[in-house]
């Protein structure tokens, strides 16, 4: 039986902590018991998921669906789409069967790539090797989580980009039934269609295909929709990330009506030890604390502030105590509440 292989490429960048992430994992494992009910999937689907951050790695080998187990889903630092796709590639390369002159190979695969802010790395290269090795053998579905900023430089993968407003929880389930249901009709034509792909007509205003030439690339080391600081518990010395959203006012000034950027408080979140494993180091950048708004308590031990910054650069937890000590250096010192109104620079991840 020939194999439809169908890849996940998903970006589990800082920005992708919480419920985003939490959400993709929900959904895939809904995609596949859908797919499970459907004898032509059953036949024909095979499924692989990698995910990249800084790094890349494949957490679900090439498989068929009877086989699913729903994996955990990481978070690492930084978005490289460079070594997304070359890992992309290289699966390809290794896994999908080609035609012979005595069999037919798999069908054409298809990769739905997910990301939910720019690349935070060159990419010309890389996009130059996709359209010469992959391109044309394989079917590129882009989604873009939330932002339409890095529709220019998808748009040079592929044709299919789509833009996912993801606001609540209805527009998750929309967006997988229609994965699901793109899948299964890929599979079901894939006999009389020559391109293998056969996308799902869209009805709701949750998705929807990104003119793409109205997009140009958009060079970022960093991601500007969100602000993700790395901290660590003072208590049990697990790390965690504070995550904020971009959001964009107006303020009068002087008769001249401005745009005011700052960045909300979305939460905090624990994080595992494979965090490192995906996160490549590079960058430091900085921003100022007078831009965040709100400052969650520690998600791992509950001490009031989860934002307190050592002399020695670290972003850490403290409670009420008049002493402290930074779980990164090992220094005890008494800490200051900066006034309102001011600020001090910490560090960023790439987001």
């Amino acid at each position: 039986m020939r194999r439809l292989p169908i890849y996940f490429l998903i970006d589990v960048s800082e920005s992708m902590v919480g419920e985003p992430i939490s959400q993709v994992e929900e959904g895939i494992s809904t995609i596949i018991q859908a797919l499970k009910t459907d004898p032509t999937a059953i036949e024909t689907v095979w499924i692989s998921i990698i995910v990249f951050a800084g790094k890349a790695k494949t957490i679900l080998p090439l498989q068929d669906i009877i086989s699913f187990y729903p994996p955990k889903y990481p978070i690492g630092s930084g978005t490289s789409l460079t070594n997304g796709l070359r890992h992309l590639m290289n699966e390809l390369d290794g896994n999908v069967k080609k035609t012979t002159a005595t069999s037919k190979g798999d069908w054409k695969p298809i990769v739905f790539l997910f990301t939910d802010g720019v690349p935070t790395d060159h990419t010309d290269t890389v996009i130059s090797e996709w359209k010469q090795r992959w391109q044309r053998a394989a079917n590129l579905v882009a989604v873009s989580f939330g932002s339409e900023a890095n529709a220019g430089i998808l748009g040079q993968l592929t044709e299919h980009v789509l833009f996912f407003r993801n606001a609540n929880i209805d527009s998750y389930k929309y967006f997988f039934k229609w994965i699901t249901a793109s899948i299964t009709t890929s599979s079901v034509n894939i006999e009389n269609n020559g391109t293998g792909l056969e996308l799902e007509k869209i009805d709701n205003d949750w998705l929807s295909k990104i003119d793409i030439s109205k997009s140009d690339p958009v060079v970022q080391l960093v991601d500007d929709n969100f602000v993700v600081l790395l901290a660590k518990c003072q208590t049990s010395h697990r790390h965690f990330l504070i995550k904020y959203r971009k959001s964009i006012g107006s303020n009068n000034w002087g008769g001249l009506n401005l745009d005011t950027r700052s960045y909300l408080q979305v939460g905090a979140f624990p994080l595992k030890d494979d965090y490192f494993e995906l996160s490549d180091g590079a960058g430091n950048q900085k921003i100022n604390t007078a831009e965040l708004v709100g400052a969650p308590a520690c998600p791992c031990c509950s001490n009031q502030f989860a934002l307190a910054q050592c002399s020695c650069g670290q972003i850490h937890c403290i409670g009420y105590e008049e002493m402290n000590t930074c779980p990164w250096c090992g220094k005890t010192s008494r800490y200051i509440v900066v006034e309102e109104g001011g600020g001090f620079d910490v560090n960023r991840t790439q987001g």
